[in-house]
């Protein structure tokens, strides 16, 4: 009988353990608990509070002089930690949390996509140590969030997905539900606009999640408005550029999505199969985190037919040719989808580095297709690093008279 009661007893207990796991709807169903953020959400860090009379500073210092009277309040900054998936797998990554302080009313939320960065030093969340000029958003009321990306911050020792769109989109998509989460758990207060920014780089990655979050709804995410400048939104068509020009600026640009897109993507091809030497040797240590842009330019050409490998740089122009890389610039491209939410696009006309004609022919496509809620905003005579500001100027007020 002892043994019998003892049985029993084990037997309950087990089913109440097994209770404590689940959650029951009205009709005893076991049901799982909806994803609402916390599942993403690993640490929210304090760096510091700066008044509003050094963001303005920092504004006029950083070539941002058009914004200093719209910068209206301290902002609270934050390291902030979130899970993201990588090749199938979660990871831990990072971005940069900023909060204004004591606004009138519950201010709106906006995601801001930094450019191509080669240095870890430049991480947004290094903040104060780095500064992209987004963090301004928050000092005009906006609650902004400014991913790293994969391949920085806490997950540095990931070689940067540059312009994968899938990796891209996930890396904004999953600190905004992280974020929402947290502001939730500490009262912070926001209202229901949702905006996203972002150039170069950051205008696709802002694109990305564009498209990643109007196209599924599971992430429960509305936009408000978007606004992405000289992003390389047609790859296959900076290809043909690149194959035809004599001259291009940046060659750090066309190392990097290589190296990029052979370590991503498990090609495992040696850099000689690409690029010529000495640069094929030199290219894994100029890519390693310790350098900037120009100090990579430096040591690398400008024309792509001595960067290239003969028969690679051939091959660019051969439809038989590198049919890996082409098909994964192809679906890297956005080439079979339409924005919904309002969408404004800007592109200098000068850029030397993302060709102009990538933002020309995306917006013409998205128009045949039966877009109506695009605009097309030529920046006349702007190159790549002087264009920003311009964007900037514009995409401001229309975000503020969207926020009501």
């Amino acid at each position: 009988m002892k043994k019998y009661t003892k049985i029993v007893s084990w037997w309950l207990l087990l089913q109440v353990l097994l209770l404590a796991g689940c959650q029951s709807d009205d009709s005893g169903n076991n049901v799982t608990p909806e994803p609402d953020g916390s599942e993403l959400f690993v640490s929210a860090e304090v760096k510091t509070t700066v008044p509003k009379t050094v963001l303005q500073g920092l504004a006029l210092t950083a070539g941002y002089g058009q914004f200093v009277s719209l910068i209206k309040y301290d902002v609270a900054f934050y390291k902030f930690t979130y899970k993201t998936t990588y090749k199938n797998n979660p990871i831990n990554v990072s971005g940069l949390l900023a909060i204004p302080q004591n606004t009138p009313g519950p201010p709106a939320l906006l995601s801001a996509q930094h450019g191509t960065m080669f240095a870890d030093a430049d991480a947004p969340s290094n903040f104060p140590a780095s500064f992209t000029g987004f963090e301004l958003f928050a000092a005009t009321g906006y609650v902004t969030i400014i991913p790293d990306f994969i391949g920085y911050g806490v997950s540095k020792e990931i070689f940067h997905p540059y312009y994968d769109q899938k990796l891209s989109a996930l890396s904004v998509v999953d600190m905004l539900k992280a974020t929402k989460y947290y502001l939730k758990s500490q009262n912070i207060a926001i209202n229901n606009n949702l905006f996203l920014v972002g150039y170069s780089e950051g205008g696709y990655v802002t694109m990305a999640a564009q498209k990643e979050i109007e196209t599924n709804p599971d992430h429960k995410l509305t936009l408000t408005a978007v606004a992405a400048g000289a992003g390389g939104y047609d790859l296959t068509g900076m290809l043909s550029g690149i194959a035809a020009t004599s001259s291009y600026a940046n060659p750090a640009f066309l190392a990097f999505i290589i190296q990029a897109y052979n370590t991503t993507y498990d090609w495992k091809r040696p850099l000689t199969d690409f690029f010529q030497e000495p640069y094929a040797s030199k290219i894994p240590t100029l890519l390693d985190g310790s350098k900037n842009i120009d100090a990579i330019n430096q040591e690398l050409t400008t024309s792509p037919t001595a960067l290239f490998n003969p028969t690679f740089y051939t091959n660019l122009t051969n439809p038989a040719g590198e049919t890996a890389l082409k098909k994964a610039l192809t679906d890297n491209s956005f080439l079979d989808w339409v924005p919904k939410s309002p969408t404004r696009l800007y592109h200098g006309t000068a850029d030397e580095s993302v060709f102009y004609q990538t933002s020309e022919t995306t917006f013409n496509r998205f128009k045949a297709a039966g877009a109506t809620n695009v605009e097309f905003i030529p920046i006349p005579g702007g190159m790549h690093r002087t264009s920003i500001a311009p964007m900037m100027a514009d995409a401001l007020p229309w975000i503020e008279s969207l926020n009501k």
